[in-house]
């Protein structure tokens, strides 16, 4: 697969909404496996189309925790409680991180690769990543929920 060019704020195509996806295709596919391509070689947790300038609704998160990637098409958050503030970062504003409060826990109503709904709940980081790639599909950075602003990032040491 190919690793695709990730837009950063200042493009306008990071505050569009998304169109949902109504069918599997062979390009909707290739798509996806590009977007986690994407994702791994950026270092991200998640990545949305839009980030790599595609108006569709999908989203792909891998948290590390061993369970593997998720591809979710057409998400929707349908059920959220508790919160949890935490410094949250994002490839599309490289360098920049920002204290952001989110819900604890989310379940979200999705289709997976294959067409099929799908409901995933996830907490604390899962929850998080969830809500942050989900409200790129409206076209929302994580940017305006800083309840301190943006802060630049700790440079990463050579070991």
């Amino acid at each position: 697969m190919a690793i695709r060019e990730v837009r950063e704020m200042g493009d306008d195509i990071l505050t569009k909404p998304c169109k949902p996806v109504p069918k599997m295709t062979l390009r909707t596919r290739i798509l996806i496996h590009d977007m986690l391509d994407t994702m791994y070689e950026k270092a991200g947790v998640g990545l949305a189309a839009p980030q790599v300038g595609i108006l569709k609704q999908i989203i792909v998160i891998d948290i590390g925790d061993g369970e593997g990637p998720l591809v979710l098409i057409n998400p929707e958050v349908i059920e959220a409680s508790g919160s949890q503030t935490g410094e949250e970062a994002c490839i599309s504003v490289p360098g920049k991180y920002g204290i952001v409060t989110r819900p604890n826990y989310v379940r979200v109503r999705a289709c997976n690769e294959d067409m099929e709904e799908v409901e995933i709940e996830g907490e604390e980081l899962l929850a998080r990543a969830l809500c942050h790639e989900i409200d790129h599909l409206s076209g929302k950075l994580y940017v305006y929920k800083t309840e301190d602003g943006l802060h630049d990032a700790a440079p990463e040491e050579d070991e």
